[in-house]
């Protein structure tokens, strides 16, 4: 029981939540550092996930940390880079991915899913009550059926 316990331990301070990663870095222009921490929040540790390459301790965060400074630094757009990055990884690395028909479906689908079953929940408890209620006796055929056990009929 021990060993389940370290090991979750461990597992849950691999990406420590919360905790901005410093890196010093040499800014030609302070608008640059403005972007440069704008865009690794809005970007997606594909090591830990549910982290941004900020706050991510993970040598892929890193690296990903080093090409936003050297592509802001060599002039290049929010745009370009964030292309640059979808390019590369998909939008699984963006925290606001585009609007597509595999995102709308990703997002939608549980709501349809939900639906559904929904729906043949209902439809399966309507056709149950029916039968139940087929199978009741009206008050005269009751009283009918009494008389006949009875041997009265």
């Amino acid at each position: 029981m021990k060993a389940l316990g370290v090991t979750l331990l461990l597992i849950a301070c691999a990406c420590p939540a919360g905790a901005t990663v410093f890196e010093p870095r040499e800014w030609s222009d302070e608008r640059h550092r403005q972007r440069y921490h704008d865009l690794i929040e809005e970007l997606r540790c594909l090591v830990c996930q549910n982290q941004s390459i900020a706050d991510s301790d993970a040598e892929l965060a890193a690296d990903l940390r080093r090409i936003v400074f050297e592509m802001i630094e060599g002039g290049e757009s929010d745009e370009a880079i964030t292309a640059y990055m979808t390019e590369r990884y998909g939008d699984f690395v963006l925290y606001r991915p585009p609007l597509t028909p595999f995102t709308v479906a990703l997002w939608a689908g549980p709501a349809l899913f939900a639906l559904i079953g929904g729906t043949m929940l209902a439809v399966t408890l309507r056709r149950r009550r029916s039968r139940e209620d087929a199978g009741t006796l009206s008050a005269a055929d009751r009283q009918r059926a009494e008389r006949l056990i009875a041997g009265e009929d």
